[in-house]
Order: C-alpha cells, then sequence, then structure tokens
C-alpha cells in the first residue's frame, strides 16, 4: 500500500472544518455531568448514531449507574489493532449547558466540555473517517472506546478499557493537548487516604485536662504529612478536606482527614505509601489513636521506552504536517494511567489543543483543530506502518 499522503489529509480534514464546530456545538449543549446519566447517554445515542452510520460495528455497554459505554470498531483483519480512547461525560452540573452555549471569541471556542473532550471525542471520529476515505483498507483495525465516567476515576469503565487494551497493539487517549501545543508522554497516578483520629472528650472550662484533643493530634499528623513532599522525587501529598469536634464547649475525641499522594511510578507510589503508614502510626498526643484506609485510584502512567518510539512517531508526524510538538509530563490522570497499568503502549494529550478545563473559561483553539485531527490520523497510519 502506498504511504499515506500527509497533504491531502490535511486537506481533507480542512474540509470538514465548519461540520466538525457544528457537531462540537451539539455535543458541548448537552448537559452530561458523569451522574447524569441520561445526558451522557444522550451523547452516547448521537455518537452510537455516527458510528454506525459509518458502517463501523458498534456496541453498547450497558452500566447500572453511570451512563453507558460505546465501542465501534473498523478495519477488522488488518494486522496491527490501535485503541482510540475518549470519554463523553464532564465535571458540570445540569443547567450550565443552556446558561453557557458555545460560543466562539477570535481563536478560542469556549464552551462546556469543548476542550475536556468533546474536541477530542470528535477528533477520533473524524480522523478515522478520513483515514477511510483516503486508505483502502485501513492499514489497522481501529478500535474507539468512547467511556461514561472518567471524571470520577472510571469505576465502571475500568475493567472494559483494561480487557480491551490488552487486545491492541497500542493505545492513543484523546485529552486535549496542553494549552503549549504539547502532548503528554507520561502521567501521574494516584491514592487517596482517610485518616481517623480518637481522642477523648471533656468538657472544655471545667475538665479540660481529662480531654484528649484529637483535632490537636490531627493538626500534628497534617503538618507531618505535608512535610513528606520532597522526601520521594516526583511524588506529592495533599490534605485537601478535614474535620472533626462537636462543640466549642467540649475537647473533640474524634477527628479526620481526606488527602491524596502522586507519583509518575509505581515504585515512587509505594515508598510514599510506606512514608505516609508511617507518619499516621506516629502519635504526638497520648491516650489517642488514628486509622488510616488507602483507596488505590489511578496508576502511574510512566514514561517508558515504548512511549517514546510513540512520542518519535508523533513529532515525525507533526514536522511533516509542518509544525512541532513536544510531550511532557503532569500530575493529572486520565483513561490513560488505565491503558499503562496493562502494559499497552499509550499516549495522551492527542485532542486538539484546549485549556481552563473544569472552568467556565474552558476553551479550544479554532486553528488547532484542523492539524491536530490530521496528527491523529497520521500517528494512526504510521503506527499501523511500523514493523514492532
Amino acid at each position: 500500500m502506498p504511504p499515506l499522503d500527509l497533504g491531502a489529509l490535511q486537506s481533507a480534514v480542512a474540509g470538514r472544518l465548519d461540520e466538525f464546530l457544528a457537531d462540537l456545538r451539539v455535543l458541548s449543549g448537552i448537559d452530561c455531568g458523569t451522574h447524569n446519566k441520561a445526558g451522557v447517554n444522550q451523547v452516547a445515542a448521537w455518537v452510537l448514531a455516527r458510528c454506525a452510520g459509518n458502517g463501523w460495528a458498534t456496541r453498547v455497554h450497558a452500566r447500572q449507574s453511570g451512563g453507558d459505554i460505546v465501542e465501534a470498531r473498523t478495519g477488522a483483519g488488518a494486522p496491527k489493532r490501535i485503541l482510540i480512547l475518549s470519554h463523553m461525560d464532564t465535571v458540570y452540573p445540569d443547567g450550565v449547558a443552556a446558561d453557557r452555549p458555545m460560543r466562539i471569541d477570535g481563536n478560542r471556542i469556549v464552551g462546556p466540555g469543548t476542550a475536556d473532550m468533546k474536541a477530542g471525542l470528535l477528533a477520533g471520529i473524524y480522523a478515522v473517517e478520513v483515514l477511510s476515505t483516503l486508505l483502502n483498507p485501513l492499514p489497522a483495525e481501529i478500535v474507539l472506546l468512547f467511556t461514561a465516567d472518567e471524571e470520577i476515576g472510571a469505576p465502571e469503565s475500568r475493567e472494559l478499557i483494561e480487557a480491551t487494551a490488552k487486545t491492541c497493539d497500542a493505545a492513543l487517549v484523546l485529552e486535549a493537548a496542553r494549552a503549549s501545543g504539547a502532548i503528554v508522554g507520561a502521567r501521574k497516578g494516584i491514592t487517596t487516604y482517610r485518616l481517623d483520629v480518637q481522642g477523648r472528650s471533656a468538657h472544655a472550662g471545667v475538665e479540660p485536662e481529662k480531654g484528649r484533643n484529637a483535632l490537636l493530634e490531627l493538626a500534628h499528623t497534617i503538618v507531618a504529612l505535608q512535610a513528606l513532599n520532597g522526601t520521594v522525587p516526583g511524588a506529592t501529598l495533599n490534605v485537601g478536606l478535614a474535620g472533626g469536634g462537636t462543640a466549642l464547649n467540649v475537647v473533640p475525641d474524634s477527628a479526620w482527614a481526606r488527602f491524596e499522594a502522586r507519583a509518575f511510578t509505581p515504585d515512587a507510589l509505594a515508598q510514599i505509601d510506606a512514608r505516609i503508614h508511617a507518619v499516621a502510626g506516629t502519635r504526638s498526643l497520648p491516650d489517642t489513636f488514628a486509622s488510616l484506609t488507602a483507596y488505590p485510584g489511578h496508576p502511574p502512567m510512566p514514561r517508558t521506552a515504548q512511549t517514546e518510539g510513540l512520542i518519535a512517531m508523533a513529532r515525525g508526524v507533526a514536522h511533516e504536517l509542518g509544525f512541532e510538538v513536544e510531550a511532557v509530563s503532569t500530575g493529572g490522570a486520565s483513561d490513560a494511567c488505565i491503558v499503562a497499568s496493562a502494559g499497552i503502549p499509550v499516549l495522551d494529550g492527542l485532542g486538539p489543543i484546549g485549556g481552563d478545563d473544569h472552568s467556565p473559561s474552558e476553551w479550544v483553539a479554532l486553528d488547532s483543530i484542523v492539524p491536530r485531527v490530521a496528527l491523529l490520523a497520521g500517528l494512526i497510519a504510521r503506527i499501523a506502518d511500523e514493523p514492532n
């Protein structure tokens, strides 16, 4: 098969920009916060109709509490299989879509979910559609997975993502490219924790000496936990929530804190976890007790040799398209972390450039849509051509 003509590819994408923007307006206009099952399923119905209309094999994976997952496949029988992963849910409450409809302000397309990640979702569909018009047959089987709960850690999607990834040769995740234009080569994994401290209550005015102040003990522990920052290279810790006590005139007998740790590698995450347990097991005040509960979240997406290979391919395709791209590491997690834990080469940040996610000013760069869709399509073709 002759190599893909990247100039023709980019021209084909450019010819569909107005259609892309119209689709983006539709999808960003749907209230689809993770817990709005009906709203997420409205997006899923749109995605399903579009993929089925292209003649792609489609399947809906029903979920009990959250929105359903859509799977689409095309190019069956090709020697390689590539996973294209995006999500349909947002963080926004109901009513935001109507209150803040998508608008174009200069080079910025502003609207809820535009960057995170309706533009990326559409980039995947458009890239495969354009590839299908230029290459027949497709050089790889392409599996598009549209999940519904990425914003809360993918509790109902995780098993399917892992199982699907293990059948593929590589995965491309369509979170927005960074505001700088960089793609994402590594992400931190996350473990969250709850610390409960038990003391002894007493009248704060009459017999304070009989009390054991759980809030004070918690304060000592929080200071020690925060001091763990910088002790494990690349690992960070943040105590984000705390509380306790019942009344101003009562020595508090209970207190609690919620916090998280993040790191780029499983080893670093394990090291910071061991230090957290050591701190949580150390008491500053006598006759106080504490219990620590860990909740493993996203695993790390480390920057491996396989990742470097995908980055090199992406840089090569971008250069041929007329721009340069770099890969960065970020502390934020995504479904790419789940793919990485399955041992599959994965690259993230392959959607159009965007920023200010989860805020009223969330945006996508208008002039990034055509080159980034072309980059994604070209990268798919390049992976398919790579012998290893």
